[in-house]
């Protein structure tokens, strides 16, 4: 099972600084959960795809579809509840 977590991010947002940290925590201690970090300045089609309207907005999917999603900055236990539930 492949469990991907993807970051929406904009450099410009102030609550994606505060999200970064807790995201570089989880990528060293998750290190079979690939970790994508997605600028939706730059990658609009993909943050159009996922119907990202507000960051940070963070996706948790696995090969059968999105299995979390989080609006907001999102603490840890948080995200590792969903990266488990991915089945990583």
């Amino acid at each position: 099972m492949t469990v991907t977590l993807k970051d929406f991010y904009a450099d410009w947002c102030g609550p994606c600084k505060t999200q970064d940290p807790i995201l570089e925590d989880l990528e060293d201690e998750w290190t079979d959960v690939t970790f994508e970090k997605i600028n939706v300045d730059e990658e609009q089609d993909v943050a159009n795809e996922y119907q990202v309207r507000s960051l940070p907005t963070l996706i948790v999917e696995n090969d059968d579809g999105v299995v979390e999603r989080f609006v907001g900055v999102t603490q840890a236990d948080d995200i590792e509840d969903a990266l488990s539930q991915a089945g990583a």
